[in-house]
């Protein structure tokens, strides 16, 4: 499914004069903004959320195009091969640049084949249970899981998605097996765990908002390394004893291999710029994402160690999606 959408600029700068910037050269043209999902949705609104006020400061059109299909293969094939000049970005995400790599064989190097622009932002998952059982903490969750050796059961919006490779991370973590059940998307897995048909599940916090709050499930930990702003009181797996579990929902703009240094600076400043605005964070928090500001350099980092991280577990529980 493809879809564009124009977001056109304003010649203000958001209050900023005088700045180098503003009088380069680039952007000199619409800027094309690929979003690897269909229209419509958490990953949709963010890229047009922040698109919008990312041409306000780059003073220039940017044209958001729903590139949705194969897993976001396609979107990134489009991006890689574009000419590496900056009028060509994509959102990269933890699919398209962190699970996929792990887990099957692509036509793109999530790594060598883009350039690192900076993050946006990201949205921890939820361990979370059925209500009805007696389990309030990751450490009575952990005691029922070995008490019902082969009778807990999890479900997952797939194989090889974030909810399922975050599961079973945690399940090398506690040495313990839970079996696996795989949805065709979060939706139904929600209604089995809610049924008491599975007994937990790893979704991320957006999706799981709404069944929390009425009660039908039961938050434990979310992964990350601090407490989200939503749910202060609820701690982290890595306060909760799992050192370094930072599987989390992420989202960033990457651009095709080889881009001029200048230009992958300017982006990454005002985009930098556009999250450090309060109000932003205020719409973001509609999918619980947190906005994260990182230099390109650190951002690259970031998603080499997502891959490496996401590969240890699927070459672990050999999760191969290509056999």
């Amino acid at each position: 499914m493809k879809r564009r959408t124009v977001v056109r600029a304003t010649p203000a700068l958001l209050g900023l004069t005088g700045v180098a910037w503003a009088q380069a050269a680039y952007p000199n043209r619409a800027i094309r903004y690929i979003v690897p999902v269909a229209a419509g949705g958490g990953s949709d609104m963010i890229g047009r959320t922040v698109t919008e006020r990312w041409a306000k400061l780059l003073n220039q059109t940017i044209f958001v195009e729903n590139l949705g299909g194969g897993g976001g293969v396609i979107a990134c094939q489009t991006a890689a091969r574009a000419a590496p000049d900056g009028y060509t970005l994509m959102q990269g995400y933890v699919g398209t640049l962190g699970t996929n790599p792990a887990t099957r064989k692509l036509p793109y190097d999530a790594i060598r084949d883009f350039t690192p622009i900076g993050m946006i932002g990201a949205t921890p998952n939820a361990l979370v249970v059925n209500s009805a059982l007696p389990i309030n903490n990751v450490k009575e969750f952990i005691g029922y899981v070995k008490k019902n050796p082969g009778k807990v059961s999890y479900g997952s919006a797939g194989q090889g998605s974030l909810t399922h490779l975050t599961m079973e991370l945690f399940k090398l973590q506690i040495n313990s097996f839970i079996v696996h059940i795989p949805y065709r998307g979060i939706a139904p897995a929600f209604v089995d765990l809610m049924a008491g048909q599975t007994q937990a599940m790893f979704p991320g916090l957006a999706a799981a908002l709404p069944h929390i709050r009425s009660g039908r499930v039961r938050p434990l930990a979310l992964t990350g390394l601090k407490r989200h702003p939503l749910f202060p009181d609820l701690p982290t797996l890595d306060e909760s004893g799992f050192k370094g579990f930072d599987a989390q929902q992420w989202y960033g703009v990457v651009g095709p291999a080889k881009m001029p240094a200048p230009i992958v600076k300017q982006l990454n400043e005002t985009l930098a710029t556009v999250l450090r605005a309060p109000e932003l964070r205020e719409r973001l928090s509609v999918e619980a994402v947190e906005p994260s500001i990182k230099t390109p350099q650190e951002f690259g980092s970031f998603i080499h160690a997502d891959i490496e991280r996401w590969t240890q577990v699927a070459k672990a529980r050999d999760i191969h999606l290509d056999d």
